[in-house]
């Protein structure tokens, strides 16, 4: 029986904090939500380490500039956070999802820069992306 996203096990790296992967939620107004403000880098590791991993993160940075959603977390924030999260895992292949987007807050509208820039990073085993 496969178990869904949002019902897993283990620990997700929100805003800065390692959250129980269950509690890591958001809003249903959330910016990104209606207007696709949001960036994704999807990372695997082998025995323990992120294949390039700092590339990554470079371009996870350069794409929130893209959509004029300056992160605020530098590089080298990033990928400690992607480290801890390694740390917590139980396995050693992991698929990484380092995502990036415009929260709720006082602006609605396409303009957004009043809205918060949240970054979660996730970790979980997955097979072969297009089967075996």
């Amino acid at each position: 029986m496969e178990t869904p996203y949002d019902d897993r096990s283990g620990l997700i790296w929100l805003d800065g904090d390692l959250v129980p992967w269950r509690d890591a939620k958001g809003h249903v107004l959330t910016h990104a939500l209606h207007y696709g403000s949001s960036v994704f880098e999807g990372e695997r590791a082998y025995g323990g380490k992120i294949f390039e991993s700092r590339k990554h993160s470079e371009r996870l940075i350069e794409s929130g500039k893209y959509l004029d959603m300056p992160l605020t977390y530098s590089v080298d924030d990033i990928e400690s956070a992607k480290q801890q999260i390694l740390d917590t895992a139980s396995a050693e292949d992991l698929y990484v999802r380092a995502i990036a987007w415009r929260g709720s807050g006082l602006d609605m509208g396409v303009a957004s820069a009043r809205n918060k820039v949240h970054l979660a990073i996730a970790a979980w085993e997955w097979g072969a992306y297009y089967g075996d």
